[in-house]
């Protein structure tokens, strides 16, 4: 045991960030149960009308959990946790596959391009160049607008928002099983979340399963809890025909800038969290965190899954003092414990996942609050990226239009000293991608 202890220790230089052992195994269960649900969710928006199968995702995203985690938490020593990420999940399938007309080969093309891209940004100068180029009111917007395209998706999936011919979208059924079960689902996570209760998601997602099952809602079922770990099928079933084309560089670069700018604000803001910032506002040893990231990304677009990226949801786990890498070797450890556990994940019902969407989404849409009000310059750009990202079912379109805006404001309302050369590089790239787009 006190073997144990000191391999610990040296790993994870515990003593120096005042946590042990202890602290760290409680922490990696508290983010585990915050972000248990991707293992559900990530499956179902991959699977969904694109020709993946359910039960290869699901292997495929415990696969880049637990490798992307293991390697943030040995290498980076980070009390970071990584998995497929909600936003960048249902562009892949919403924007790339079902609006563009792309394969899902091509799609996961398309992340390992991005991925690899990433990895050579973590390891040059550029990541810092790039960070502090972007405006900050466009990282919000954007942010905002992930937020309303998982809560159209989300309210689809519960049957709340349905087709209408003269509206383009109306009020589902209010009183059908799934409408009824989604927000009872909705509210248990609200209110769960609300008293501090780690795991309010996959809790809310678990109740409307179980009540759905025993009722039968919609043909709801419960067709097993333990199986055999499904054969990630997908796996290396990447396409590169269309790799030369600017769609495809259109698309990458998507994957590419919402993935940095996701890990970037998770980062910081557990490095804040875990006093990870020096006197000169720097984030100490970010680098291998990057790297960790990036490197993730790499290795579930190899197994076939979507961009895997660092959680938020990691700060459940630093608030109950996880310091070190061994609270992401936690979280490593159990999301390898629920390879077996497929047939489960297969029971959940639509409706019962589109509440955790709905709920996610407010986390993300709460950015809206930090945008500059009293500037229009800079709130208008970021509000109409936000918007047209929902609107369009594209969060590709929402960051080049709003980026196209932003620079022709700036512009033309006389603060040209506002813009740099990572941003006027982005809106020229826009700019091209629509052009190919129209031809």
């Amino acid at each position: 045991m006190l073997r144990v202890s000191r391999m610990l220790e040296t790993l994870f230089h515990m003593r120096e960030a005042g946590t042990s052992v202890r602290t760290e195994i409680l922490a990696g269960v508290a983010t585990f149960l915050t972000m248990a649900y991707i293992t559900v969710m990530n499956p179902n928006i991959l699977s969904d009308g694109t020709g993946m199968e359910f039960g290869a995702v699901f292997t495929a995203t415990i696969i880049a959990a637990v490798v992307g985690t293991l390697i943030m938490g040995l290498w980076a020593n980070w009390p970071i946790a990584l998995a497929p990420g909600m936003g960048l999940n249902a562009f892949f399938t919403y924007s790339v596959i079902h609006g563009e007309g792309y394969s899902y080969e091509e799609a996961l093309a398309a992340v390992l391009v991005s991925g690899i891209a990433f990895v050579i940004l973590s390891v040059t100068p550029a990541r810092k160049y790039i960070i502090n180029s972007i405006p900050r009111s466009m990282k919000f917007g954007i942010g905002a607008g992930i937020g309303l395209f998982l809560a159209i998706i989300g309210l689809k999936g519960a049957g709340v928002v349905v087709d209408n011919p003269a509206t383009l979208v109306g009020l589902g059924d209010v009183a059908s099983w799934s409408v009824l079960l989604a927000g009872l689902g909705f509210i248990i996570m609200s209110v769960l979340d609300k008293r501090g209760i780690p795991g309010s998601i996959i809790i809310g997602i678990l109740a409307v399963s179980v009540i759905a099952w025993i009722f039968g809602a919609d043909g709801s079922t419960l067709g097993g809890v333990v199986g055999s770990v499904p054969n990630p099928e997908h796996a290396f079933q990447l396409d590169f025909n269309a790799l030369a084309t600017a769609g495809f560089i259109g698309i990458a670069f998507s994957f590419l800038f919402v993935d940095f700018l996701d890990t970037a604000g998770t980062l910081t803001s557990v490095a804040n969290l875990t006093g990870k910032i020096n006197a000169d506002g720097e984030v100490e040893d970010i680098d291998r965190a990057l790297l960790a990231d990036s490197s993730a990304t790499v290795i579930g677009a190899l197994a076939g899954t979507s961009s895997t990226t660092s959680y938020i949801e990691s700060g459940a786990g630093v608030k109950e003092g996880g310091r070190t890498g061994l609270t992401a070797v936690t979280v490593a450890v159990l999301f390898a414990a629920c390879l077996g556990l497929a047939p489960l994940a297969q029971s959940v019902p639509a409706f019962a996942t589109a509440p955790a969407l709905i709920f996610i989404a407010t986390y993300f849409i709460r950015n809206l609050k930090d945008i500059d009000w009293d500037d229009v310059s800079e709130y208008a750009p970021a509000v109409l990226a936000a918007i047209v990202m929902p609107l369009t079912y594209n969060i590709a379109y929402g960051i080049a239009i709003g980026f196209i805006a932003y620079v022709i404001t700036k512009a033309l309302s006389g603060k040209r000293e506002a813009l740099n050369l990572g941003t006027v590089g982005i809106a020229i790239v826009s700019v091209l991608y629509f052009v190919e787009y129209s031809l």
